[in-house]
């Protein structure tokens, strides 16, 4: 293990930092070991990647001096946070500032910052195409990720950048899975008229994080973004067809209607998909998928995804 270049993993017990970790584990003679950040060390997640051979320790995003602890004789660091646990972009770009912070303390060698355009670069809040919300943003959960980018290289962190996708686990957990409409017929609602949405599999976000760290230093400074596949509505619909057995068809609705449907983020998400369908050039060509295929060779497609996870979306 001494031998080994420690990667310390933030939220380690969540979708991209789990994915990270098993990679790293998956990979014995990777030259790589993984140490697993994580709130609370006796939980059932953090104990699982424990017994994969995962080094685990606590700490706390909010807590700079934990952080700088949990990051000591580390060679890289993941870094990401996680909006939908409290909604507060304020929140988020503290929690990146005290990451940033602690890996220039610990002289952490490469960084991977998961991050996500501002959009306010292409909208801005004088733009009444979309609401300006919370006062000044237009997409809180991907401006404030963007903004947060500073903080890593003002402060000369060795840094790259990793733009994510659309996760298809949404289908699963994030209830954009297939309803049942009136008819009984089952459909998947966005408001993406017919442009491509890029999406991927959370697990290959870690697996492609892993391909960087692997490549190391000549992606210090740059921007990637990964992505599995790009499909619209219409082809993610068939897909789920094809996979689930069961006729699933895309109700395509307008940005303002989806801002509208009243659950917790409706209005950021609304303006998120309209941002993606809008400047959809912008936000497709930032994630070709040869980019992942080059640093994760498995990369999954729709198709490969839904084999594997079919059973797990609920139809409602």
């Amino acid at each position: 293990m001494s031998d080994k270049k420690i990667i310390a993993v933030i939220g380690a017990s969540g979708a991209q930092g789990g994915g990270l970790v098993r990679a790293i584990c998956n990979d014995p003679s990777g030259g790589f070991s993984a140490r697993a950040i994580t709130r609370d060390v006796e939980s059932d997640k953090a104990k699982e990647l424990a017994r994969l051979g995962a080094e685990v320790v606590a700490a706390d995003v909010d807590d700079e001096a934990s952080l700088r602890a949990a990051f000591a004789g580390a060679h890289g660091a993941y870094c990401v946070t996680f909006f939908w646990a409290h909604f507060s972009p304020e929140k988020e770009m503290a929690e990146a500032q005290n990451m940033a912070r602690a890996a220039k303390a610990a002289g952490v060698k490469h960084v991977i910052w998961s991050t996500l355009e501002d959009t306010r670069q292409w909208v801005p809040l004088s733009d009444s195409r979309m609401p300006t919300l919370m006062g000044k943003y237009k997409v809180p959960h991907f401006d404030a990720k963007g903004e947060a980018n500073r903080f890593f290289t003002d402060l000369g962190v060795p840094t790259t950048f990793l733009l994510t996708s659309f996760y298809w686990e949404n289908l699963i957990h994030f209830g954009m899975g297939p309803q049942r409409g009136p008819d009984g017929t089952f459909a998947i609602t966005l408001p993406m008229g017919d442009k491509k949405l890029p999406g991927i599999a959370a697990d290959d976000i870690g697996k492609c994080a892993y391909g960087i760290f692997k490549r190391g230093g000549e992606l210090i400074g740059r921007t990637l973004g990964v992505a599995g596949e790009h499909l619209n509505g219409a082809e993610m619909a068939a897909a789920l067809t094809r996979a689930l057995g069961q006729e699933v068809r895309y109700n395509e609705v307008s940005p303002e209607v989806y801002r509208g449907l009243g659950f917790p983020g409706a209005e950021d998400l609304g303006n998120m998909f309209q941002f993606k369908r809008d400047f959809e050039q912008v936000f497709r060509g930032a994630r070709a998928p040869d980019v992942g295929r080059s640093l994760n060779p498995d990369l999954q497609t729709f198709d490969t995804w839904l084999a594997n996870n079919k059973g797990r979306i609920p139809l409602v």
